[in-house]
């Protein structure tokens, strides 16, 4: 298997597992384990592979990343009761999977059109929409609107590998540091609440004070 086979297989079966963690924190039965792993694990390959114009999507030409979903969602229902914390342990896969899937998307991104801004961009949407269907469909705080940061470390991530790759350093070394990078971001965004400055809104104004 090559190295972007394992990347995105890697990827999808870590994002598989949150979806997995976040239908156990909901007491889902195991079809709900399946759909929310399925839709975890694939979403974000799916929205990249359209964007990009690549039909049929991923799964549906290689169905073992469904399989995939599968198995790792009936072993999280067997299972997610071992951990003291599903929620810690769900944002610390995220961020694995997050780490893995920028790159990834990066990776496909840029053989596909050979441009760095697309590549860029199909990196942080992979490594972050699976993730963010996953809290809207299991109604679980989310990822995108929590303080810390999130899809600037996929994008982070993105930049570097496309960077390091434009400079020609091999595939290995390139995926290994957009990954680091990535997951560095995130880990200690998670770690010490590093966050990006938000927007001070002022009060709004009433529909009558406007007209």
């Amino acid at each position: 298997m090559t190295l972007l086979g394992f990347l995105d297989y890697a990827g999808v079966a870590v994002f598989a597992a949150t979806g997995a963690l976040s239908a156990s924190r909901k007491d889902l039965d195991v079809i709900g384990f399946l759909f929310l792993a399925a839709v975890t694990g694939i979403g974000g390959g799916t929205l990249r592979d359209l964007v990009l114009g690549t039909v049929p999507v991923f799964w549906v030409r290689d169905p073992g990343y469904v399989l995939v979903c599968a198995f790792v969602g009936v072993l999280v229902f067997f299972t997610a009761h071992l951990f003291e914390s599903r929620y810690r342990l769900l944002i610390w896969l995220d961020a694995i999977g997050l780490s893995a899937y920028c790159v990834m998307g990066a990776a496909k991104g840029l053989a596909a059109t050979g441009s760095p801004t697309v590549a860029i961009v199909t990196g942080t949407l992979t490594a972050t929409f699976g993730g963010i269907l996953r809290d809207i469909i299991a109604g679980e705080p989310s990822v995108l609107l929590r303080p810390e940061i999130y899809v600037t470390a996929a994008l982070a991530g993105a930049c570097v590998f496309t960077a390091a790759t434009a400079f020609g350093l091999p595939l290995l070394a390139a995926s290994v540091l957009g990954a680091a990078t990535a997951f560095a971001i995130r880990g200690g965004a998670l770690r010490f609440g590093w966050s990006i400055p938000r927007y001070n809104s002022r009060p709004g104004r009433s529909p009558e004070d406007v007209l």
